[in-house]
Formats: C-alpha cells, structure tokens, sequence
C-alpha cells in the first residue's frame, strides 16, 4: 500500500514503498499543504478546464515547488506536462532537447535524470512506473477513456523498448473508487469488449452501472509483464475523502488537480537505454 507523507513544510503526499525502496523520488499529491485559496485550498496542481473560476498560475507553480522538495525531487525548475487529451498517446522526454508543454499526450517517459515528470488528475488514475535499476520512468494519466485506449500499456511498451518487463515497479495513485464511479451503458460494453465478460465492471439500475478503474489498470500491468507483487496501490478515494482530495465529479468540475511526479534515481551511471 502507499504511505502517506507530512512533509516538515505542510505537504502531504502518498508514496510507493517500492518504488522508494530503489531511489525514486515520486509523490501522488493530496490537496493539502499549498498555497491557493478556495476553491483550489491549497496544494492546487491545475486549473480546472471550461470554467471561469481560476487558480493564479504564480500559485500552482510554488506548490509544484512546494511538493517537488518534499518528495526529494532535484531543483528541476517546472516539471514537464502535457496537454492531457484522455488517449493513448505517449511523449519521450529527451536528455539536451526542450520539452515541448503543449504537445497532446497522457503520458510521459524519461531517462534524463534533471528532468521531473507530472501528470495531473481529479478522479482520473495517476500511475507511476519505473525500470527495477532506476534509470527510466513515466508518468501516466489515466482515465476510463486512456484504460481503454491502452495508454499504461503504451507508455510501459515505450519505456521498456525491447527488455523484460518483469523488474519493472508500477504504482497505482489515488482515484475515484469502483463505488463512486457510476458510468452509462456505453462505457460498461468498452470495458467488457476490452477485458471480456469478467471485466471489472458491475451493472446496477438501467442504462448504467459501476466501473473499478485501479483494478483495469492492474490488470493490464500485470498483463504487460510486471508481476502483481511489483505493483503497489492504495485504496484512498478522490470522491469520498474530501479533506484529502479534488474532485471533479464531487465538486461539479469547480475544483483544483493533483498531479503525480517522479524523477530517475541519482544513483549510478546515466542510461543509454535511450536515445
């Protein structure tokens, strides 16, 4: 499971034990320990989009500041993102070359060790995963939209090449729970045309039903070549534990964003695995 973190500045994260354990320093971020007021009180990551209520970007780029230190990140300046559009699409962070902020992907891969990566997320999952030496890892941004466009597939085939996958840590970070995630018809007949007739989904009153995100997204790890073992998770809900977490669906889209960073180990030598 993940640990929970109160850093000495206010900020709380949860962390990977696994992935701690090899010297990546990651946080899933909560929303508390920042600087913004309400509605995006504190540790806002992210402006909501189609809506008029904004945080001041001044204020979220001092808590990426604010959560990188206390997740042990270097001094990178801002982390690279994207332009997240709920597919599949993946983005190499190179080592020397600008990164491009604009670029329209939900997930990122790096084996440059100056670079932090962040996706943000308000219900959607954010998923963690790096190479058993440390030397490469993404960040990934996961929606039921990405889980069955394949993006935690995608990136993992993007970041392991040709090498086995089976040293490779994943973590699950905190999402809206099976529970709380009621979807139409539509989305149910996805996941069972995906994952077959035990998928990870329930029907409930007509016309809709429930689907378990963290479990899709485990399944397709484990189905990629990283055992469950290596997988690490949690079962904290972005919908039901408010003082902890933005909600997009709770707070009717009026609310701030979570992000998940990571960085490569700073131990040993740079990878070559990368280009």
């Amino acid at each position: 499971m993940l640990q929970r973190v109160h850093s000495e500045s206010g900020v709380v994260f949860y962390r990977s034990s696994l992935l701690h354990s090899i010297g990546i320093p990651h946080a899933f971020s909560t929303r508390i320990g920042g600087i913004s007021p309400p509605p995006f009180d504190s540790l806002n990551l992210g402006n909501p989009n189609g809506c008029d209520i904004q945080d001041d970007y001044e204020r979220i780029w001092e808590n990426y500041r604010l959560l990188q230190r206390a997740a042990g990140c270097d001094d990178a300046d801002k982390p690279c993102r994207v332009h997240q559009v709920h597919g599949a699409g993946v983005v190499r962070v190179r080592m020397g070359e600008a990164f491009d902020t604009s670029v329209k992907a939900d997930a990122l891969v790096t084996n440059d060790r100056s670079r932090v990566l962040s996706v943000r997320v308000a219900d959607c999952v954010p998923v963690l995963i790096a190479s058993g030496d440390g030397d490469r890892v993404a960040a990934i941004h996961a929606g039921w939209r990405g889980v069955i466009a394949g993006v935690v597939i995608a990136a993992l085939r993007e970041l392991a090449g040709e090498s086995s996958r089976d040293d490779f840590i994943a973590a699950i970070g905190p999402c809206i729970e099976y529970d709380a995630f009621e979807v139409g018809q539509d989305v149910l007949e996805e996941f069972i045309r995906v994952f077959g007739p035990d998928a990870p989904c329930r029907s409930a009153r007509a016309g809709k039903g429930f689907v378990d995100l963290r479990q899709a997204i485990r399944r397709q790890l484990i189905g990629a070549g990283i055992s469950d073992a290596r997988i690490d998770g949690t079962d904290r809900c972005t919908y039901r534990d408010r003082d902890e977490f933005f909600s997009h669906r709770r707070d009717n889209g009026v609310t701030g964003r979570m992000a998940a960073v990571i960085q490569c180990s700073r131990s040993g030598e740079p990878s070559r695995t990368f280009i």
